[in-house]
């Protein structure tokens, strides 16, 4: 009788439990919207206030549809089918503010979502969808002078072809003379030189920043960093010394010989995500006659003990997201500052290995490079 009571009583209590965590679980508002990523003329996916996502997949034949989101397409949303053919789902919580890869997984396969408009990441094209941030503000496209993104083919001498890099030129700069410092500015592995202007809306940051006056107007040049010679999870196979050639000895002598630039070290910065700051940390390492202002956007960290020369670093950033593991970030800045070094960090709140942290980043970065 014993034993008994207490079953009942300790199943009380899992009812108990199981009911508050239920009460906490908040409803599902249905105010969604199309995704401002979408297609023309496509309601899904949509996204609501809360920042749920709904997908709706016409696959009549399918035995079963579900959504993977993420860089690598990890977790999912699995829909469920409606009598006229049609998959329907929502994602079981709010996702965080900001850009998302996802694809679709049709019976196995893998699909990109017909309704979304298409980005490079995960070494392929993936569906994006957006989820309104409450700071887009510094992001969006708003009635202000605009700088031009163009395209450029380069010569690559030790690829034995021309490769490709995207230039952001600031307001003006056609009409002006004025010469302008440089950031080299790298995105992470399964991406492409696309996407800091596509996913990560470089240009608008700098037009916007520029135009409330925060920041000195400068370049930025995107271009492939060969991060995806391999497979995720073998990063430790990459080898540096392609990009880096490509990097110091044939892009930055093209772009310092095709525009208006500031040639010199004092006036040229790096900075990457994830791999690419992987990529930022060694080349700025090894070429310190090249670079005078490092930033790493969820790519690591600088130790004091990394660099040899303290004179020619004139700052170094470093930045995650606060589901990442700001700790490291926190005290390496700690770290670097205690050796004298011009060093400043910064934590993404609620966001984490993803293009909202990256955007909040540049903007914070922004304005502290070329003082």
């Amino acid at each position: 009788m014993k034993i008994k009571a207490k079953s009942i009583i300790v199943g009380i209590f899992v009812a108990m439990l199981a009911q508050q965590s239920f009460a906490q679980q908040p409803a599902v508002i249905e105010d969604f919207k199309p995704s401002p990523l979408n297609q023309p003329q496509q309601e899904y996916p949509m996204v609501n206030s809360q920042g749920y996502a709904r997908f709706k997949i016409i696959a009549p034949a399918a035995d079963s549809v579900r959504v993977s989101l993420g860089l690598g397409g990890k977790g999912g949303t699995k829909l469920e089918k409606a009598s006229d053919g049609s998959w329907m789902g929502t994602t079981e919580g709010p996702m965080d503010e900001g850009f998302h890869y996802y694809n679709i997984k049709i019976d196995g396969g893998k699909f990109n979502d017909p309704g979304a408009l298409n980005y490079y990441g995960s070494v392929r094209w993936e569906s994006g969808i957006e989820i309104p941030a409450h700071d887009q503000d510094f992001y969006a496209l708003k009635n202000v002078a605009h700088g031009h993104v163009q395209q450029v083919l380069f010569p690559s001498p030790s690829n034995n072809t021309s490769l490709r890099a995207f230039v952001y030129t600031p307001p003006g700069y056609e009409k002006g003379k004025d010469k302008y410092p440089v950031l080299y500015l790298q995105h992470g592995w399964g991406e492409d030189e696309t996407a800091w202007m596509n996913q990560g809306h470089a240009n608008l940051i700098m037009d916007n920043l520029i135009a409330e006056g925060k920041i000195k107007p400068f370049i930025i040049v995107n271009t492939y960093g060969m991060t995806n010679e391999v497979k995720f999870g073998r990063m430790k196979d990459f080898k540096i010394e392609p990009f880096q050639t490509v990097l110091v000895n044939e892009l930055i002598p093209y772009v310092d010989a095709h525009f208006r630039t500031i040639a010199k070290q004092t006036h040229r910065a790096m900075a990457g995500l994830s791999m690419g700051g992987m990529e930022t940390k060694t080349i700025t390492l090894n070429n310190p006659e090249v670079f005078s202002h490092y930033a790493l956007l969820s790519g690591g960290t600088y130790a004091p003990t990394d660099i040899k020369d303290k004179s020619k670093v004139k700052l170094i950033f470093l930045s995650c997201g606060s589901k990442e593991r700001p700790e490291g970030v926190i005290k390496a800045v700690e770290a670097l500052k205690e050796a004298s070094f011009n060093a400043v960090s910064y934590v993404s709140d609620k966001t984490g290995h993803e293009f909202q942290t990256w955007r909040r980043s540049l903007h914070e970065l922004a304005p502290l490079l070329f003082k």
